[in-house]
């Protein structure tokens, strides 16, 4: 039986194509024949998935199909099982490499870890989400599968970074993790959707704070009103001097832990990784988190995030968040979020390249200031941003600047980018030289990147292609870029891009890229009281 259960877990990473035939005839050996039948259901299954050699291996290697051709949510169960056992194989996990001496590595194999951490956490919550109720959940199984597929992919190109013997057996495994990811996904977007009465229905909400904090002691604290956990205060008159020092004490006090943080700069690294923490401020340009770092080299790697958020459900407003690292610096992150539902409101985000990580899962800025150069707001998130300013400044000498650089890889995410009723303006640095700085909506990073600009207005600095490629043709048949109901100088979409995968979108398609429809906003945003549009 020992044998058995070795030859199915995995090894087949390092082994050729014999060693899994043979396997697979221990199996069958080990269970009932598998009929041509059930053979033909899984390979009708499979043809759904971008790799289908790769699914009729999980799906038929070590265990008997029990499910129908059109038995999707079955046939995805018995995917997340595959990816988790072939995670914490002994000897074959990703958390037992090693770096190499470099630093270069050891950051590599470190960033692989924590995203694999976070990919477990994920693929646990989906396979609780698709046995409970498959139909009911689909919306979250496909934010956390898109996840747990974006973590993968970017462990990958952390792993092209890697100088040591370990870099290849470690990217083939993250390649085989990431394929059957793709199909679990693929398998979840064939699920029905649950019928109208099984769904959360939005309510209105007309509470400037959410129903969290008691009406009955709220105490006036700068310009909210909040009963907050702990107040941090830089001259000594809260209960602590920096955010860092307060978000444990807050946390233990039970309840959500918020955080009130008076006017003042905070020179500081933080990482949130409690759930339910809200920091509030005294305005986004009175209370600021600040901090010089940066990764030079075209890293990808976010180290150099000022604020780092990967706690469920975190919430800010009337705060600043800034790397004050400058334009020819390199990536310099002010805020990066892996969070799901993710809110922040009247918040400030100031940087140069790579200014704003939204790195995966649902995120919702309101009314917020998002500034900075070269991809200031890049990642793969499912990221709304509504009623926010989005400003370009000025980049170092010969440089040019583009807004959204989206990350996703696979056309079964539920990810990209959506700007509607935004203000995309040039500051006032970058004013005197806008007509010889060039700048753009977005550029492909991934091959299906995404994004959308709806019912936005747009100053004339815009270049009138809008869009920029990456690096020649790449992605351009595959992207998803789209403009629709848009005002401004440089609104016009006469001299767009011509690119196959840009579109111009009437009101009827923009209604898929609403608050309510690709965040499901109606669903989790009531309840966080913020202000929002659910449509357009």
């Amino acid at each position: 039986m020992g044998g058995r259960r070795d030859c199915s877990v995995g090894f087949f990473l390092f082994f050729s194509k014999p060693w899994l035939l043979l396997c697979l005839c221990g199996q069958m050996m080990a269970h009932p024949r598998i009929t041509p039948a059930q053979q033909e259901d899984v390979h009708k299954l499979c043809g759904y998935t971008r790799f289908p050699e790769n699914c009729v291996d999980v799906l038929l290697l070590g265990r008997q199909p029990a499910f129908g051709h059109d038995d999707v949510a079955n046939a995805a169960i018995a995917t997340v099982e595959k990816i988790r056992e072939e995670m914490t194989t002994p000897g074959l996990s990703i958390f037992s490499l090693k770096a190499t001496d470099a630093a270069g590595a050891r950051k590599a194999v470190e960033y692989c870890k924590e995203l694999m951490e976070m990919s477990f956490w994920r693929l646990n919550q989906t396979m609780k989400a698709l046995k409970s109720a498959p139909s009911k959940n689909k919306e979250d199984i496909q934010t956390w599968l898109s996840a747990v597929l974006t973590f993968q992919e970017t462990c990958k190109d952390a792993v092209h970074e890697l100088e040591s013997p370990q870099s290849k057996p470690m990217l083939t495994k993250m390649e085989r993790l990431a394929a059957m990811s793709s199909n679990a996904l693929a398998l979840v977007n064939r699920i029905p959707k649950a019928s109208a009465n099984e769904k959360p229905q939005y309510f209105a909400s007309e509470e400037r704070f959410p129903s969290w904090i008691s009406k009955e002691d709220v105490r006036l604290t700068g310009s909210a009103g909040v009963n907050p956990s702990v107040v941090v205060a830089a001259d000594g008159s809260g209960d602590f001097t920096s955010v860092t020092e307060a978000l444990a004490p807050a946390a233990s006090k039970g309840g959500r832990p918020v955080i009130f943080v008076k006017a003042g700069v905070y020179n500081e690294k933080i990482r949130v990784t409690q759930e339910d923490v809200m920091l509030v401020g005294e305005g986004m340009y009175s209370t600021i988190i600040s901090y010089d770092s940066s990764v030079g080299g075209g890293s990808r790697m976010p180290e150099s995030a000022t604020v780092a958020v990967t706690g469920d459900r975190f919430m800010a407003m009337d705060i600043g968040f800034v790397n004050s690292a400058g334009p020819s610096s390199g990536q310099a992150v002010a805020l990066r979020v892996v969070a799901d539902q993710a809110v922040l409101f009247r918040c400030s985000i100031q940087g140069y390249q790579d200014t704003l990580f939204a790195e995966s899962l649902r995120q919702f800025y309101r009314d917020c200031d998002i500034i900075g150069t070269i991809d200031f707001i890049f990642g793969n998130a499912a990221a709304f941003f509504q009623n926010c300013n989005l400003i370009f400044r000025r980049p170092s000498t010969g440089a040019f600047n583009a807004m959204m650089a989206n990350g996703r890889t696979d056309p079964g995410q539920n990810t990209g980018f959506v700007a509607q009723r935004c203000y995309i303006e040039a500051g006032s640095d970058l004013l005197p030289l806008q007509n010889s700085v060039r700048s753009y909506l977005g550029r492909p990073w991934k091959s299906y990147s995404r994004a959308v600009v709806m019912q936005t207005y747009i100053e004339g600095f815009i270049q009138p292609e809008g869009w920029s490629e990456w690096s020649g043709g790449f992605a351009l048949l595959t992207l998803y870029f789209a403009e629709g109901l848009n005002v401004g100088p440089g609104s016009g979409t006469s001299s767009r891009v011509t690119w196959p995968g840009f579109h111009e979108i009437s009101a009827a398609e923009s209604s898929e890229f609403t608050v309510a429809s690709f965040i499901q906003g109606t669903s989790w945003l009531p309840s966080t009281g913020v202000t929002y549009a659910p449509g357009l």
